[in-house]
């Protein structure tokens, strides 16, 4: 169908955008045990962060109560980090003004409850200095990260507990040179001694360094070693245990080589050196498994997190010691029903017989934790525990007309909710996020259906009666491929084409749209009716309907990806997709490979007679536009690349009905180069040589995302401000 149904689905479900977006609350970006207690930290809570207290009972475990700043508020990051000892608990709130000051609360136990007893906040740092992301605490010692957001600078500050008020009692500068050295990226403190990462040092080598408190106050004791090369992130985790201190190395991102895990041990004498004892890595180890992102101990076993473990489902080592003290029994242990993505093992905490991971990219970023307990001489499968979604209200039954700037929760300015339609109630798993919306009409019923992509797989909805939709049914994702940010869905001749990014192995789904007839009050819950497995993961799926031609762009992840152009499909028998060619200019993209992040192709009935029926694609190609001739597919000509000022992301656009025009949105200058929101307008009157004739600003500051015209009205989604419609 045309794009008409689409844009009015956008008005639809889409009138604005809360200040924060709800679903991804992070349960679980910090853990700690203490004692018979298990605290577990959400970042992103609506309200402001929350620590969550469970305790065992008959029912298992179960929460008991929840902890908040004094004055919680939305963004605060109470619980980016948590440190325990003994009956006292330091949790870690990054405030998300600009910079994030942030301080980090103090609690004592009394019972069963933990009640606020002061605040240490990052005073006596340099000027812009604001609370880092680590924390750590021994008795009445605290040390607390502090970080420039403006030059990544960062000290390490350490304050004392006395009589309730803590005090400052030094301030450690990184001893590396450089400003952005990650220094204090990681903690490990026992009285009298502290661990800092730093694991940006050295073009992003890393290293860790000891101080100590002596006479002259804490002075740096030594520098341990790192025998890896650039971007091996030494210091990513550090682990006093005893007379050991432990680093690890492991690329954050999970682009580089296994991680591993070094310790040291001081050389007899006072003030005797550190030398490495030994390396250990995990025995399955591989590219991209994160092994040693946290660390924890009993003071005698050893248990490593590798969040990256097989496709980021992730996986936690045991090293066992034997009768020596050697390290000579090594376990992996794995979540009961991993998921990719769940990252178990990212965030570690023990206590007795208990070993908690936080598992905050779980359920798409919803997060949980996994509560793992002894079971003799093994460990429990464990019990995951996380929150409630907390979702926006319902709106159907009858429109809301926008009074005083505001329908339901959504701002609003002439224009009216007509009904709003929360992801819980799509039929999405926990944690679901929305990722794009296209339409069909059925040409036998006249029914009209959204087409809603969700993070886990396409909801079909009813929007006959707009102010009642109703979810017909769901087609999951490819079985065996994780969830994506991105989904991306055409129709042509009674059929869906979905793809997804960031999902290797998703390939392209068909689905028999008539088969949507078959609904009689029951959700349904459907497959697919064909697979085409030429594209692997796929940004984006085009559509020209004249000709039933699909474009599958921003391919990668395995498959035929054309450079990340555009991969041509025939798709004239719908449930027999054909690969018809591709192409990709190389004076496009960001790599120079002929990238398209997005494009519009149509059978061209435009000004320039040149190319009059000819089949015509418009591109937006991360750095330039590209305009191509496509009729033949298997010599297609690059007919233009446009440059335009002050690029950040060329990410969308679509032409007027006139074919003269191409309308044109950038993701990311608003974050760098232009004030407000800007689209550019090319005059592509002459497909050879189109002219950026105007650069239009909106007075928003926030950044566009897609645009579709229809008539004389221009509709676009933008981050934070949500549609706007010129």
């Amino acid at each position: 169908m045309r794009n008409t149904l689409a844009s009015a689905l956008i008005a639809l479900m889409a009138v604005g955008l809360l200040s924060e977006p709800l679903g991804a609350q992070s349960f679980g970006s910090s853990v700690a045990v203490a004692g018979d207690q298990i605290l577990v930290g959400e970042t992103r809570a609506p309200a402001g962060g929350v620590v969550y207290v469970y305790a065992w009972s008959d029912d298992g475990w179960t929460e008991r109560a929840r902890i908040v700043a004094p004055e919680p508020s939305e963004g605060d990051g109470f619980g980016t980090a948590m440190a325990v000892s003994g009956d006292r608990l330091l949790v870690m709130s990054r405030s998300g003004s600009r910079p994030p000051v942030g301080a980090v609360h103090s609690f004592t136990r009394a019972g069963t409850e933990w009640r606020h007893d002061g605040v240490i906040v990052p005073e006596g740092t340099s000027e812009g200095m604001s609370v880092g992301d680590a924390v750590a605490l021994s008795g009445d010692l605290a040390a607390v990260t502090a970080v420039s957001p403006e030059s990544g600078a960062s000290q390490v500050l350490l304050f004392r507990n006395a009589d309730g008020a803590w005090v400052r009692e030094a301030v450690l500068e990184s001893p590396g040179p450089g400003e952005a050295t990650g220094f204090g990226g990681s903690l490990a403190l026992s009285e009298g001694m502290l661990v800092a990462g730093a694991p940006r040092a050295d073009s992003s080598a890393g290293a860790a360094y000891v101080f100590e408190s002596g006479p002259e106050g804490w002075t740096m004791t030594g520098e341990l070693g790192n025998e890896g090369g650039s971007e091996s992130f030494f210091g990513t985790s550090a682990l006093i245990m005893g007379d050991r201190v432990l680093v690890a190395a492991g690329d954050p991102f999970g682009r580089g080589e296994p991680g591993v895990v070094a310790s040291f041990a001081r050389e007899e004498g006072e003030g005797g050196d550190w030398t490495e004892a030994g390396r250990f890595a995990a025995f399955d180890g591989g590219p991209r498994d994160r092994f040693g992102s946290s660390l924890t101990t009993d003071g005698a076993t050893l248990w490593v997190g590798a969040p990256g473990w097989n496709s980021r489902r992730g996986a936690i080592y045991e090293f066992a010691p034997d009768e020596n003290g050697a390290w000579s029994t090594v376990t992996r242990m794995v979540a009961p029903n991993p998921g990719a993505g769940d990252g178990m093992g990212r965030i570690l905490a023990h206590g007795g017989d208990v070993l908690v991971s936080g598992m905050p990219g779980d359920d798409y970023g919803a997060g949980t934790a996994l509560i793992i307990e002894r079971a003799g001489d093994g460990w429990s499968d464990g019990t995951v525990v996380f929150s409630e979604i907390v979702g926006i209200e319902p709106v159907v039954g009858g429109q809301l007309d926008c009074t005083e700037g505001a329908a339901s929760v959504f701002g609003c300015d002439d224009m009216d909710l007509v009904a709003f339609v929360p992801v819980g109630d799509l039929g999405g798993e926990r944690g679901t996020r929305l990722n794009d919306i296209w339409g069909w009409t059925d040409p036998e019923t006249q029914r009209d259906y959204a087409l809603v992509g969700r993070m886990d797989g396409t909801s079909f909805v009813d929007v006959t009666d707009p102010a009642n939709p109703v979810l017909v049914g769901n087609l999951p994702r490819t079985e065996g491929v994780q969830g994506s940010v991105w989904r991306d869905m055409k129709v042509y001749e009674d059929h869906m084409f979905v793809v997804a990014d960031g999902a290797p192995g998703h390939g392209m789904q068909v689905f028999d749209l008539k088969r949507l007839r078959g609904f009689a009050g029951t959700m349904l819950t459907f497959d697919e009716d064909a697979h085409y497995d030429r594209v692997s993961s796929v940004h984006n799926i085009v559509m020209n309907e004249e000709t039933g031609i699909a474009y599958a762009v921003g391919g990668r992840s395995g498959g035929e990806t054309c450079g990340g152009g555009l991969h041509m499909i025939d798709v004239r028998d719908p449930r027999n997709p054909v690969f018809a060619g591709c192409f990709a200019d190389p004076n496009t993209g960001r790599r120079g490979t002929g990238y398209t992040h997005d494009a519009q192709c149509v059978t061209y009935r435009g000004p320039d007679e040149e190319y009059r029926d000819r089949e015509i694609c418009f591109g937006a190609n991360e750095n330039r536009l590209s305009i191509a001739d496509v009729t033949d597919k298997e010599n297609p000509v690059a007919l233009s690349v446009a440059e335009y000022p002050n690029f950040g992301y060329a990410h969308q656009g679509w032409l007027t009905e006139d074919q003269a025009f191409f309308f044109m949105g950038d993701e990311t200058d608003e974050f760098r180069h232009v004030p407000n929101t800007r689209t550019l307008i090319w005059d592509v009157k002459d497909l050879d040589e189109p002219v950026l004739v105007r650069e239009f600003l909106t007075d928003n500051t926030s950044s566009d995302h897609n645009l579709y015209i229809t008539g004389d009205l221009m509709y676009q989604s933008n981050y934070n401000s949500g549609l706007r419609v010129f």
